[in-house]
């Protein structure tokens, strides 16, 4: 695809491509796309830099439907495809979009890889918590019970919680959000602002496979007690009236939902968001609605030296140095006798 170099204020429709977009009516990849579509013109990067990559499966149609670079790569390898192309031109912007079970299953290894590298790109990773393109068999994500046509007595498999992987593997960056969420552009563009690896979990719904399995917290009844929005240097409130809480029992070192105004509680207790602190994004990342609220937002933020920019200083290290032999590379080190 030949993208032309563009010097006026972009819109939205200047980076949706002329193909039909064609997934389930209903499906919330639809919102993404057009979340995705409203960011980039805000930010500062010309259209011809922008690369979006993904694998295999419902999400990873996205590539066709930007009006920007992309390839359309294979399942699970999404990650090392796109660290080829940022180390090989640190100048691209590179988008990689991929699904519960592109991104952490066959693809597992490969997240793991680019989120410790801590890669220079912005992961959009759609969570429908199913397997949508082959028709509905469960994910690393699905709940433990979830009947499917390869778990029709319901899944016993512990559900991957994205998040925490995240963090486990070292990633700086770490998002989540919701497809028809109207403040998702924003996460956005604080993932581009970051520089590294910027993953973004986006609750989204399969309608055919997996219809309302975030109502729980994503129905607008329940909304406001299930839903945390966080943000740096402001206290970890929720509720209709915005009187709940998040609070650290010091014993147990564990989180707890507190209402202020009751059993002594004040808002000095209530804990204010960290996004620099590890240990708090981690047990945030862990809520998930039962017991405390879902959080949304950015939830840690904490730069580190990209790995393109390692790569970078080393081969300026040694540009110049006199090349070693290879017969004396041969012959170095150990050697042993039959």
């Amino acid at each position: 695809m030949n993208v032309a170099v563009t010097k006026d204020k972009l819109k939205p429709t200047d980076f949706a491509s002329d193909q039909e977009v064609r997934w389930c009516p209903g499906c919330g990849d639809y919102a993404i796309l057009k979340a995705v579509q409203r960011t980039l013109p805000d930010l500062d990067t010309p259209k011809e830099k922008y690369v979006f990559v993904s694998g295999i499966g419902c999400s990873s149609r996205f590539p066709y439907y930007m009006s920007t670079y992309g390839f359309h790569t294979i399942h699970g390898r999404a990650p090392a495809f796109a660290t080829g192309i940022k180390i090989a031109n640190p100048e691209l912007d590179v988008w990689l979009v991929t699904g519960d079970g592109d991104g952490f299953s066959i693809g597992g290894n490969h997240m793991l890889h680019v989120l410790r590298r801590n890669v220079n790109m912005q992961i959009l990773l759609c969570n429908n918590e199913i397997y949508g393109l082959t028709k509905g068999q469960y994910s690393p994500t699905s709940a433990v019970g979830l009947r499917t046509p390869s778990s029709p007595d319901g899944s016993v498999d512990a559900p991957l919680k994205p998040l925490v992987f995240t963090l486990g593997a070292g990633a700086r960056f770490a998002a989540r959000g919701f497809d028809t969420q109207k403040t998702l552009p924003e996460i956005f563009k604080r993932a581009h602002a970051h520089k590294g690896t910027s993953l973004i979990e986006i609750l989204q719904n399969c309608i055919v496979y997996n219809d309302g399995v975030f109502d729980d917290v994503l129905a607008r009844d329940v909304a406001s007690e299930k839903q945390i929005h966080v943000e740096h240097g402001k206290p970890l409130l929720f509720g209709a009236d915005k009187n709940k809480g998040i609070r650290l029992n010091v014993k147990t070192l564990t989180l707890e939902a507190v209402t202020v105004g009751e059993n002594g509680v004040t808002e000095e207790d209530i804990l204010v968001h960290d996004e620099t602190n590890r240990s708090l994004a981690t047990l945030l990342a862990e809520m998930d609605g039962h017991e405390l609220p879902v959080a949304l937002g950015v939830i840690y933020c904490d730069p580190a030296p990209t790995y393109e920019e390692g790569i970078e200083s080393k081969i300026t290290s040694l540009r110049g140095a006199e090349a070693p032999s290879l017969d004396a590379l041969l012959r170095q080190g150990h050697t042993w006798q039959a």
